[in-house]
């Protein structure tokens, strides 16, 4: 008799279903300027969607350390840990984009990942320098150990263009100042984004948004998520962890990070099979946000993906109320 696979199809739905509540929850908060808020929302309703599935779950990615977080910490377990369950690897962001959702700005989005035990980097919320490619392009082709010029006058190369013509989405941060003006040099189109770059790394993979590659620092959670969305749908992601003081670096020990400068790939971040999963809570480039009708309806709008099988499957719902209710 054959092995049932650690990560059953049926998981897939589920994770649409534990997404679209956390994304419900937190859309309350939309516009109403309170970031702490919206983010507990989404936080507690992801936590106990989790907790109706049968599985044995671990966050390695989650809302910080136990000591710093009251739900979603890392190395909290989730779900029914019924006798023979799977054992479950989950990263997630409840509220990616919780200053986009006090502001009611686009592309927030609530978010998770999921992989067999072992299958994700247990990252510390740390930062993480970052670049993506989206498919299509030979291994390798771009890499943080080059220069920001290097990178994009390969990428427009193995795509017949100029470097002008290049496209980069660039968190608009002060510490990106450097990059940007290189990038201004060079003539590139620039996108600038507020937050949420988990959507901006998934960007680099849809031609209508006409984002070319992906470039900067950002958290380290958000980068694993990032990587499980590129294991799916295809393209090149590395990411370097960025320590700016030596409690950072004595957090990475703690989970395991021996080599601090070393460079990941999308496969060291997350590998073998691989699910992920995002609801709009915001309107977005990737998703629509949830959308209150009238008689106490709402509507959503997800994405859900899995590597073994490169399905990418567009969710739209029509919740008959609230499901919070």
């Amino acid at each position: 008799m054959a092995t049932k696979a650690p990560l059953d199809r049926v998981l897939v739905l589920e994770m649409v279903r534990v997404v679209e509540c956390a994304a419900i929850a937190a859309s309350k908060l939309i516009g109403r300027g309170d970031e702490e808020a919206a983010d507990a929302a989404a936080v507690e309703a992801m936590r106990a969607a989790l907790n109706e599935l049968p599985f044995e779950g671990t966050i390695v990615i989650g809302e910080g350390e136990r000591d710093e977080a009251p739900m979603l910490y890392i190395g909290e377990k989730v779900g029914k840990a019924a006798k023979d369950a799977p054992q479950i690897d989950i990263a997630l962001d409840p509220l990616e984009g919780t200053t986009i959702t006090a502001k009611a700005g686009p592309n927030a989005l609530a978010v998770l990942a999921i992989a067999e035990k072992g299958g994700l980097l247990n990252a510390p919320d740390t930062y993480m320098d970052k670049i993506a490619i989206g498919p299509g392009y030979p291994e390798g082709l771009v890499s943080l150990d080059k220069s920001v010029r290097e990178n994009v006058e390969a990428l427009a190369k193995e795509k017949g263009v100029k470097p002008a013509d290049i496209i980069a989405c660039v968190l608009d941060r002060p510490r990106h100042e450097k990059m940007i003006a290189e990038l201004r040099e060079i003539g590139c189109g620039i996108q600038l984004i507020p937050d949420g770059d988990v959507a901006g790394v998934i960007a680099v993979t849809d031609p209508d948004t006409t984002i070319d590659i992906y470039m900067g620092q950002g958290g380290a959670p958000e980068g694993v998520l990032a990587a499980a969305a590129l294991r799916c749908v295809g393209g090149q992601m590395q990411g370097r962890l960025v320590f700016r003081n030596d409690d950072e670096k004595r957090r990475a020990a703690k989970w395991g990070i021996e080599d601090l400068d070393r460079i990941y790939t999308m496969h060291d971040m997350a590998k073998g099979d691989v699910i992920f999963a995002a609801a709009g809570v915001t309107d977005g480039s990737l998703l629509d946000g949830v959308k209150r009708l009238r008689g106490g309806k709402l509507t959503t709008e997800s994405v859900v993906m899995r590597a073994s099988s490169g399905t990418v499957r567009y969710v739209k719902s029509e919740h008959k109320r609230d499901p919070g209710v």
